[in-house]
């Protein structure tokens, strides 16, 4: 059955529904949970290199080669005996668990002006998508609640608009015609911090925590999750400090607060781990954060790197428990990076739970090439975080839009009234990181459009912003500080073009593929045929987005 859309449903005509928030800038959660029983018998040891080939079409190929370029990155074959449940290891989410808030709906601008949301520069959502699809999932066989749309949008890089000197964030915005709903139009509006050079960036005080419990044993965990970390090591500078913390059955400390210029000891005894034993997730967070707090270093990088399957199965365990304890620990100045890692058991939830709850960021690592990608490529942007408490509010123009609806972000979405509250918390920006939300809105001038007799309110005088669509604000924290900074910017008339620019196509059309995997009931016209087709009209393209290609090609055969 599909979720009812939070907001406003304009095609029944109902009235607005009031969302009550709680938690960490997000909405009550309806968890689901598959809890197939499986066996698994390998025949064959998967080599490591099933985890080590680069994205699936590499940057030098043309697009009339990308589709074979991504079958080709296919993993070692393994025989695979199930209990009762799924005969086929390509279907279902076996012991996964996700949980989703309601999908958006659209909102009255007359009566609801204001949409309010956390920052949110996750991508995990995405990377997993990937690995199911990869792993040979179709459309059908995809859990809907594991789509974040945001997570998709954001995983990619956009050509937007660079700070200038003394500016924490530069915008980019753009509105045109909605690619599944032409009545409609879609507005595309970008954030930007700056980059930093990693060797003038704050000293380190890293915290590995390192789940090596039973559950992870198997070659896409935590060998795929030493090999990544290896990597993260080597290109790290010299100065600061990193400790190791791991945990099964019991928590222990391999490294305190070891030099960064002891690499080939760290990276030693990151190799020896090997996995054993129950998950007690709790007692290795409390040991993290407290070699954390014991290394502190004002005004450095103080972080714990959590990397695990998210099978918590001792010591805390729900959702609310894991909510309590984050948050209780978010406030001593320690920052937390959540890598998850294999399928089968592995727990979402509480990952993400636990990034959105304790000033961090969360990434799903399925090959080495990802977590290069998020480990080094991007290492300023995961591991530096250059602005805390991170809010968005949009406020819409009722002369020029009739109603808009946030794609995604359903998980960030926080009361208008919290926007202005420094206690409420918001999300975590690194340098160089790009947020980019996207709004579907209504014309005032559509045929769609609803008119309220009862609820116009006193009207502005003709014509006092006649040429502006919203304005965009965003409240933000610096690193040591407690009081929030403002900084707005309009979207004018000027925004509006009928000819796109190819970040807001390729926006658009990731936003399109994950309304398809939700089967979302404001998907209208799209499908995996159109955004190939808009695709194949993009000029320039990374390696990232011609893997996108891929993987909508894939489904698109597949059915």
């Amino acid at each position: 059955m599909k979720k009812k859309a939070r907001c406003l449903s304009l095609l029944i005509g109902s009235s607005l529904l009031a969302g009550t928030l709680t938690g960490c800038g997000g909405g009550h959660y309806t968890e689901t949970t598959t809890t197939t029983t499986t066996t698994t018998t390998y025949e064959a040891t998967e080599s490591n290199a099933s985890y080590d080939a680069a994205p699936a079409a590499p940057a030098s190929s043309s697009k009339g080669d990308k589709k074979s370029s991504y079958q080709s990155n296919s993993k070692t074959e393994t025989t695979t005996t199930y209990e009762e449940g799924w005969s086929d290891p390509t279907i279902g989410n076996e012991n996964e668990s996700y949980t989703k808030p309601e999908e958006n709906g659209f909102c009255l601008v007359q009566t609801q002006p204001l949409s309010t949301f956390a920052a949110d520069v996750d991508t995990a959502s995405y990377s997993n998508v990937r690995r199911m699809i990869q792993d040979g999932y179709r459309v059908s066989d995809i859990n809907p609640d594991a789509v974040r749309p945001e997570e998709f949008i954001n995983y990619f890089n956009y050509d937007l608009n660079y700070p200038e000197d003394g500016e924490k964030f530069a915008f980019t915005t753009e509105v045109s015609t909605c690619p599944w709903n032409e009545d409609n139009q879609l507005m595309f509006v970008g954030m930007k911090t700056a980059e930093i050079d990693k060797n003038e960036a704050p000293v380190n005080n890293l915290v590995f925590l390192i789940d090596v419990s039973g559950s992870m044993n198997s070659e896409n965990k935590l060998p795929l999750l030493k090999k990544s970390m290896t990597e993260l090591v080597d290109a790290l500078p010299d100065e600061g400090t990193i400790s190791v913390v791991t945990y099964s059955g019991e928590e222990k400390v391999i490294l305190s607060g070891e030099s960064m210029k002891n690499k080939k000891k760290i990276k030693k005894e990151i190799k020896k781990l090997s996995a054993h034993g129950s998950t007690n997730g709790q007692a290795g967070m409390q040991k993290a954060y407290e070699i954390a707090l014991e290394n502190f270093i004002e005004g450095g990088n103080n972080r714990v790197i959590m990397a695990t399957d998210g099978d918590l199965n001792v010591g805390i365990s729900s959702l609310e428990d894991l909510e309590a304890f984050i948050t209780e620990k978010k406030d001593d100045g320690v920052f937390l990076s959540v890598l998850g890692f294999g399928n089968g058991n592995y727990k979402d939830d509480k990952m993400e739970k636990l990034a959105d709850c304790g000033n961090g960021n969360y990434s799903y690592i399925d090959s080495l090439s990802e977590g290069k990608k998020v480990l080094v490529d991007e290492m300023t942007s995961t591991l530096y975080t250059v602005a805390k408490d991170v809010k968005l509010q949009v406020e819409f123009n009722p002369e020029n839009v009739n109603a808009y609806k946030l794609i995604g972000y359903e998980n960030r979405v926080m009361a208008d009234v919290d926007f202005n509250d420094d206690s409420k918390d918001g999300g975590e920006i690194g340098a160089g990181h790009e947020v980019v939300a996207l709004y579907e809105i209504i014309p005032t001038d559509s045929a769609k459009a609803i008119s309220l007799k009862y609820q116009g309110g006193e009207q502005k005088e003709e014509g006092d912003y006649s040429d502006e669509l919203a304005t965009v604000s965003v409240r933000y924290k610096e690193i040591d500080a407690d009081k929030s900074e403002l900084v707005s910017v309009v979207v004018g008339n000027e925004s509006v073009t009928s000819n796109p620019s190819e970040n807001f196509r390729f926006a658009g059309s990731v936003a399109e593929f994950a309304l398809i995997l939700t089967d979302s009931e404001n998907k209208g016209s799209a499908s995996l045929e159109d955004i190939l087709e808009v695709y194949e009209e993009l000029e320039e393209t990374d390696e990232y987005q011609d893997e996108f290609y891929a993987l909508v090609d894939t489904l698109n055969e597949n059915g």
